[in-house]
């Protein structure tokens, strides 16, 4: 249990101060407590099951304490924060109405979301636009500053105030309505000593000083790829030590970055990179086919069809023909099958396929571990769209544009669903067939 205190740093030991040593010489730690059956635990550690419920019971109630918004209740079992999320007077608009209510609202203040994508999608785009709009008063933004903490690239302060000059919705305002570029604090950082340093210390500061209602992490997993790669001697780490190393360091920051948005009251976005993911058994493949149609079948959101000529609408009706199988491998309880319905890959039909005919999968960055931490996964997907010709055998198809769309994987302050979208000089906007695209 010496983790105990890294997870509810202000957790009462006390009254279980006769079995915390008998947990500790068993190497019981905090997720063990939560996952272990009390019974497991007595008997590993040589102590009353009794006693462990207790802790248990105790530390559950604390965890739930800890995470849940810090507000007085306006309702009986109602959070003022939830009710203020479905009103709009607590969300930061993304400057678009389509985007917007797919996203219920906009993002909310007071949790952690995370937005998730390939290279170029966009990711930066619609981040920027959040940069400006929380400077905006109710129902659109805060009213607040905001903080960029980059981990790549430096902010991009001349594509912030081209988008600050050619957005409709910031251009018309007034000198003293008009979001402003000194109100968007930045800091680079190099290594996750420093990471850690910053968020623990110098952020809630800043925080405070300058009154901010987004921090912005983009990337969360760029310096996690340099730290856990190779060991100081160059030589690759135990996969095992190393994995564990990460897994407590994401804990740590997913909690670190909670407490950030629940004690302030503040929205905390991160952009996250995605890797390959690829089918592990392809002898599934028929049976993943009928999961695939019987998904469809029970999905409200029918997927799209292939795109060789113009955009069409993502709720047009697809033959199971054209779609890739929507699931890798046929065992329910297979990480493989469960990670579709958690990254935003592989959970609907895709018309973007490899040479090899399998679908073009992704998976978020830093894993499972780090998805736990999340109360919202918003995924910017894109799916190439080829010219429409006759093409010879073996020939390479050739590329003339890009079909965006934003996603809501997972949210527990929101619905799932779905929009397309461009990047055009003034951020990020709809682009859904048939209708109205104006502001």
């Amino acid at each position: 249990m010496t983790n105990l205190l890294r997870v509810l740093p202000d957790f009462d030991l006390k009254p279980y101060s006769h079995i915390l040593p008998s947990l500790e010489k068993a190497l019981v730690s905090t997720g063990d407590l939560l996952t272990l059956e009390p019974v497991d635990v007595a008997k590993r550690a040589h102590v009353p099951p009794g006693e462990v419920k207790k802790l248990l019971d105790d530390l559950v109630q604390r965890l739930r304490t800890s995470f849940a918004p810090s507000a007085d209740t306006s309702h009986e079992g109602e959070s003022p924060l939830k009710k203020s999320t479905l009103d709009g007077r607590k969300l930061i608009s993304t400057l678009d109405v389509h985007i917007d209510a797919t996203l219920n609202g906009g993002i909310p203040a007071g949790y952690l979301t995370e937005v998730v994508g390939e290279s170029a999608v966009g990711k930066t785009q619609f981040l920027l636009t959040l940069l400006l709009a929380v400077q905006l008063p109710p129902p659109l933004g805060l009213g607040k500053s905001a903080l960029y903490i980059s981990t790549e690239a430096p902010l991009p302060t001349s594509r912030l105030a081209q988008i600050l000059e050619a957005h409709p919705r910031l251009s018309t305002l007034g000198p003293k309505d008009k979001p402003s570029l000194a109100r968007v604090h930045s800091t680079h950082i190099h290594d996750l000593e420093a990471q850690d340093h910053i968020l623990r210390y110098q952020v809630p500061v800043i925080v405070a000083r300058h009154d901010v209602g987004i921090v912005i992490l983009d990337s969360v997993a760029a310096n996690y790829r340099p730290e856990f790669g190779k060991s100081e001697s160059g030589a690759s780490k135990n996969a095992a030590v190393s994995f564990g190393e990460r897994s407590t360091q994401l804990i740590q920051l997913g909690a670190l970055l909670r407490s950030l948005a629940q004690k302030n009251d503040l929205a905390v976005v991160v952009a996250n990179q995605v890797a390959d993911r690829f089918q592990s058994n392809p002898s599934h493949s028929r049976h993943s086919t009928q999961i695939s149609q019987q998904s469809r079948q029970d999905s409200p959101l029918p997927p799209s069809r292939g795109y060789t000529g113009h955009p069409k609408s993502i709720t047009e009706s697809a033959q199971p023909s054209d779609c890739v199988p929507l699931i890798s491998t046929s065992d329910p309880l297979s990480f493989d099958h469960q990670q579709a319905f958690t990254t935003g890959w592989g959970d609907e039909a895709s018309p973007f396929t490899l040479s090899n005919g399998s679908a073009n999968l992704k998976t978020p960055s830093l894993g499972l571990t780090w998805t736990n931490q999340l109360a919202t996964r918003i995924a910017l997907l894109k799916e190439p769209i080829y010219e429409d010709k006759m093409y010879a055998p073996g020939e390479e198809r050739s590329v003339k544009g890009w079909r965006r769309r934003v996603k809501v994987v997972f949210s527990a302050w929101g619905k799932e669903g779905q929009t397309e979208f461009e990047v055009i000089r003034a951020g990020v906007k709809s682009c859904q067939i048939g209708r109205d695209d104006s502001l």
